[in-house]
This record gives structure tokens, sequence and C-alpha cells, in this order.
């Protein structure tokens, strides 16, 4: 009986510590305050990515010294987007969301935004 109880209370460890770490992992993640600006370039990004070929891509220009390339961000009213580019104005926290067109930049303006960086 006791080797019972001890086998399934280290069962119950065990499983209880697997869910925490997939849900640690999902939910990992730092917060910055941001200003954002957008554009509508159609050339390839400073990481190589063809925007040409992929018009409608989710990807924003960054200062890799904030956010490294890569990294997936969750932009409030944007979705989730790909840090692709740099650019020779962006410096510090700020960055540039990419539109497929010129209108829809002007759209979205500048806007201070609290952004997800996912690690």
């Amino acid at each position: 009986m006791k080797r019972t109880l001890m086998t399934l209370a280290a069962a119950l460890l065990l499983v209880t510590g697997i869910t925490n770490q997939t849900a640690d992992a999902r939910t990992h993640y730092k917060t910055i305050k941001v200003s954002a600006t957008a554009y509508c370039e159609m050339g390839r990004t400073a990481t190589g990515y063809n925007l040409r070929s992929h018009p409608n891509a989710k990807e924003i220009a960054v200062d890799p010294r904030y956010i490294k390339l890569g990294s997936k961000v969750y932009i409030p009213g944007y979705g989730t987007a790909i840090a692709r580019d740099t650019g020779g104005r962006i410096k510090g926290r700020i960055i540039d969301v990419h539109f497929k067109t010129r209108h829809q930049a002007i759209m979205w303006g500048r806007k201070h935004l609290t952004i997800k960086v996912y690690r």
C-alpha cells in the first residue's frame, strides 16, 4: 500500500511538472513598450526574406539590440509577426510594421504600443 501511494505521488509530480513546462514554453514572453510605424517595401529584408514573393507576410523591422532577428512578436492591431528586417531609422524601442500597400501603411500611422516578444 505504501509503495503504491509513493508511486502514485511520484507519477502525479511528474505529470504536473511536464504540464507546467509545456505551459511555460507557450506563454514565455517579455513585453516592451514601443513606437510602431509602418512601411511597404517589397524587396529583400535584412535576413534575406523576399517580400516580393510573400507580399502578405507579417513581418517587422527592429533594432536587433532590443529584439533579436527571427523573434516571433505579437503586435496589437496587427497580429503575430516575425522580426526579419532592420532599418537605418529603427533605433531603440521603435518597430516598423510591414504592409502590402502604401495606403495600408499610411492608415496604420504611428502608434505607441506594448508588444509581446516570445522567446
